[in-house]
């Protein structure tokens, strides 16, 4: 120390002032309240905004594809690397997907198609309560509103196998506020902004080929239905409010399902009552798995519904349903109408 003092007298006494005051000013200036240095590395902006865009297209996806339940979800996962929150989400949906017509020849071949229809309106709200420091005590809360429409054809090779290749276009609006409570935030907020880290808002557009493969097993009046879905997308972002929030990936998601559909034999305001649901698994691929954090999710569901097949415009059915889901990182529960549609 008494050396430094030595080196610092010598040096005003050469006229060096101003080279002190250099040496020392950055530290001065560093132990001053409310003076801060820029906190987020190139690197690690990088890393954040490649992550919102994963997320961006994921919840997407999960509040606008007819695909994925609607309800109410909780997750734990990962928002970003060394960036955790506990998440509630809220879906709300309406939509579903049908043939048009009986099926028809397709020529010579044997094989018999209907044309198919397939749509869906969803609205998603992501409040993430961050729990990793510094940002601890913040919250953010993305907010999605989506509209999906296509469809395809369904081909019939026997009485109980088919597949439907279908293709959608998907639509979606994202925006996100920020509640800034830790010191960190606070002393950043204009720098985060700046990166399209927080209070930025963007549009996506998603084309989503699709194959639906299905084999029906009757049993009686009973129908027992296996099937399997391949989803893909390709996602792109446009009209962002911050040229750094960057979205545009490829999903997708494998599902496997039964279902069971029972007819009860009992009549309830002139319909009969029928009783079933499904159990079903979920792989998640790409941007959905990285972006939720959730390799795969698994679902039960559970109906009673009353039959209006050929008796109330195009519904085959109408009632109440439940579901519950769970995978890794996420679990969630769903009560509400269960419809589906013949056209």
């Amino acid at each position: 120390m008494s050396r430094l003092c030595e080196r610092v007298n010598s040096s005003i006494h050469r006229g060096g002032v101003p080279r002190v005051l250099v040496l020392l000013a950055p530290l001065l200036f560093a132990s001053l309240p409310g003076i801060t240095r820029a906190q987020v590395s190139p690197g690690e902006a990088r890393t954040i905004q490649n992550a919102i865009g994963a997320r961006v297209e994921a919840l997407t996806i999960l509040g606008g594809d007819f695909g994925f339940s609607d309800g109410t979800f909780h997750s734990t996962g990962t928002l970003a690397p060394g960036l955790r929150a506990d998440v509630d989400i809220n879906v709300s949906k309406i939509g579903g997907a049908g043939e048009v017509g009986n099926p028809m020849p397709l020529g010579d071949l044997g094989i018999g198609w209907q044309p198919r229809i397939q749509g869906n309106m969803g609205y998603l709200k992501s409040t993430n309560q961050l729990n990793s420091a510094p940002e601890t005590g913040d919250t953010s809360k993305y907010r999605t509103s989506s509209i999906e429409f296509g469809g395809g054809a369904r081909f019939w090779t026997s009485e109980r196998l088919s597949f439907a290749p279908t293709l959608m276009a998907l639509y979606g609006h994202t925006a996100d506020s920020y509640s800034a409570q830790s010191t960190f935030a606070k002393q950043n907020l204009s720098e985060l902004k700046q990166l399209g880290l927080i209070d930025w808002n963007t549009d996506t557009w998603s084309i989503r080929p699709a194959l639906n493969i299905q084999y029906v097993i009757p049993i009686d009046r009973t129908r027992l239905t296996l099937s399997s879905d391949s989803i893909e997308f390709y996602t792109r972002g446009f009209a962002r409010s911050n040229a750094n929030v960057r979205v545009g990936g490829n999903s997708g998601f494998l599902t496997a399902k039964i279902d069971l559909d029972v007819p009860l034999g009992v009549e309830l305001f002139g319909h009969e009552l029928r009783s079933g649901g499904y159990v079903s698994r979920t792989d998640l691929l790409g941007d959905l798995k990285t972006g939720l954090d959730v390799q795969h999710l698994n679902e039960v569901h559970a109906r009673i519904v009353l039959d209006f097949l050929n008796q109330v415009w195009k519904f085959q059915w109408l009632g109440l349903g439940s579901s519950y889901v769970w995978g890794p990182n996420m679990t969630g529960w769903t009560v509400g109408v269960d419809a589906t549609f013949r056209f």
